[in-house]
């Protein structure tokens, strides 16, 4: 695995691949030329990052995906033309580095394609020693910060199960996360949403 850093991924020829894996698969919010199922081994998708921003606050943070050490995951790999390398960057750090929670980096990624080709892609990991790095919480704990999330770009649930019906969308599951969502489902049929009692093991 290759690991960049340097601001070279904005002046690189060529074009550029993102992988996303988490709202990038459903709102991109860049132009793009293909977009091609992938999958990255390596890490694994995770709800690792405690969210101040975008779907909570420090008060009351949310819980936003990352990709964590050990295992694969599937996304969604997007390639950007050359002319428009530097701008989509900008864009993904100005939206991702908000609080310089991931690092970036480029990680090879299989397409799932014809061709079954291995390209290097952009990708945004977590930084373990970030004070946003929640580690790996009990499925109860997740639902918890959910319910609560609200930030910037709206509910954490929102971002849940879009989240959710995107992966649905191409053809496969993410356990956790489904199991997640599935709760969360539940929830929306009680008064006002409220979370459970802390003493509740939330299943």
């Amino acid at each position: 695995m290759s690991e960049i850093t340097l601001p070279s991924v904005t002046t690189a020829k060529g074009d550029l691949w993102v992988f996303g894996y988490g709202s990038l698969m459903w709102r991109p919010g860049f132009e793009f030329e293909e977009r091609v199922p992938a999958r990255l081994v390596g890490e694994h998708r995770a709800l690792c990052v405690y969210s101040f921003v975008h779907r909570g606050t420090p008060e009351q943070p949310g819980l936003v995906l990352g990709l964590d050490r050990g295992g694969a995951c599937r996304g969604i790999a997007f390639r950007v033309a050359e002319k428009n390398r530097a701008d989509v960057v900008a864009y993904l750090r100005a939206r991702e580095q908000v609080t310089s929670v991931y690092r970036e980096v480029m990680r090879s990624v299989w397409l799932e394609n014809e061709a079954r080709e291995r390209v290097s892609a952009l990708a945004y990991v977590v930084d373990r020693g970030h004070v946003q790095y929640a580690g790996r919480l009990s499925l109860a704990e997740q639902h918890r910060h959910v319910l609560q999330g609200h930030g910037q770009s709206g509910a954490n649930r929102d971002y849940v199960t879009a989240t959710v019906k995107a992966i649905e969308a191409e053809g496969f599951r993410d356990t956790q996360l489904h199991q997640l969502a599935m709760m969360l489902h539940g929830d929306a049929h009680l008064p006002h949403a409220q979370a459970p009692d802390d003493n509740s093991d939330g299943r």
